[in-house]
C-alpha cells in the first residue's frame, strides 16, 4: 500500500499537492484552517481532520503548504507529540527561518525536510513539475519515491537551508525578469506601443540571455573575467541610456537606476575593460 500522507494548508499549492498524491494512490488525510477548503478534495477521497494533532497523528509524512515558516509554528505548536514524524516544510521563508525550523522539529524528536516547489499550481504533479529538497539524506531517500509524486525530486545537500536558497536564487532571476518585462513595456507603452507587440521580442532577449549563462557562470566561478566582447564598461553605457530612455519617458526609474549601480561600481573599481560577468564582484561585496 502506498505510505499515508498528511498535507495542512490547502491554498491552490496544496489543494494541487493533495491532488497529485490521491492520483498516485497515496491516501492523504488534509486539515487547513478555513475547512471549506478542503471541500474539493474530501470529495476525490482526502480525509479531512478536525484539528491539527488529529491530521498529524494520521500519518508518519506530515506535509506542509502554508503562507510562512511562522504559520508552521502557530499549527504544529498546537500538536504536543510529534515524535518520529517527519515534516516536509513546502513553504516559503528566508533559509536562516527554515534552519531555525529545522531545530525547532527536531527539539520535538521530528526529523525535518526543507522544499522549494519550482513550478505554479497547475503544473504540480504533471512532468514538469521540481522540487528542491535539502535536510537529512537518510530522510530524503526513505521518502523520495513519495515526494515524487509532486515533482521531479531534487536533493540539495543536508544544510536545511540550501533547497530555500535555490528556491530563493531562482526566483530572483524570475521576478527581476518579469519586473523588466513590465519596465519594458512601460518604456513602449510611452511611445504607444502596445505590451502584446513587446511580448515576442522580450523572448527572443530572454532566449538570447539564456544562451549566455553557462559560460557566464564559469566565469564567476573562475574569477577569470575575459573582456572581449561585453565588457562592463560596454554594457554600463548600454545602462545609462536606459535609465536616461527612462526617466525620459516618465516611467519609474528604480530598476534602471539598480542595474546602473552595478556597471558603475565596476567601473570605479577599475573592472570597466573586464566582461560584464565582473559585476559579481560588487554584488558579492557592496562597499
Amino acid at each position: 500500500m502506498n505510505q499515508h500522507v498528511t498535507l495542512v494548508g490547502l491554498g491552490p499549492m496544496g489543494q494541487a499537492m493533495v491532488g497529485a498524491l490521491l492520483d498516485g494512490g497515496h491516501p492523504v488525510t488534509v486539515w487547513n484552517r478555513t475547512a471549506s477548503r478542503a471541500d474539493d478534495v474530501v470529495a476525490r477521497g482526502a480525509v479531512l481532520a478536525a484539528t491539527p494533532a488529529e491530521a498529524v497523528g494520521a500519518s508518519d509524512v506530515v506535509i506542509l503548504s502554508l503562507t510562512d515558516y511562522q504559520a508552521m509554528y502557530d499549527i504544529l505548536g498546537q500538536v504536543e507529540d510529534l515524535g518520529g514524524k517527519v515534516i516536509v516544510n513546502l513553504s516559503s521563508d528566508t533559509p536562516d527561518k527554515t534552519r531555525e525550523a529545522a531545530k525547532w522539529a527536531e527539539q520535538r524528536g521530528a526529523r525535518f525536510l526543507t522544499g522549494g516547489v519550482m513550478v505554479p499550481a497547475p503544473v504540480v504533479g504533471t512532468e514538469g513539475s521540481y522540487v528542491y529538497y535539502s535536510g537529512p539524506k537518510d530522510v530524503y531517500d526513505a521518502h523520495e519515491k513519495t515526494l515524487a509524486r509532486i515533482g521531479e525530486t531534487h536533493y540539495m545537500g543536508e544544510d536545511p537551508g540550501l533547497a530555500q536558497l535555490f528556491y530563493q536564487a531562482n526566483l530572483d532571476v524570475f521576478l527581476t525578469a518579469l519586473s523588466a518585462f513590465m519596465h519594458g513595456a512601460a518604456l513602449l507603452g510611452s511611445a504607444g506601443v502596445p505590451a502584446k507587440e513587446f511580448a515576442p521580442w522580450a523572448v527572443k532577449v530572454l532566449q538570447l540571455a539564456a544562451h549566455f549563462l553557462p559560460e557566464s557562470a564559469e566565469q564567476v566561478d573562475s574569477g577569470e573575467h575575459p573582456g572581449l566582447l561585453s565588457t562592463a564598461k560596454m554594457m554600463g553605457a548600454t545602462a545609462d541610456h536606459i535609465l536616461a530612455a527612462s526617466e525620459a519617458a516618465g516611467i519609474d526609474l528604480e530598476l534602471p537606476r539598480a542595474i546602473k549601480a552595478h556597471y558603475d561600481r565596476a567601473i570605479a573599481a577599475g573592472k570597466g575593460g573586464d566582461n560584464w560577468t565582473r559585476l559579481i564582484d560588487g554584488i558579492r561585496n557592496p562597499q
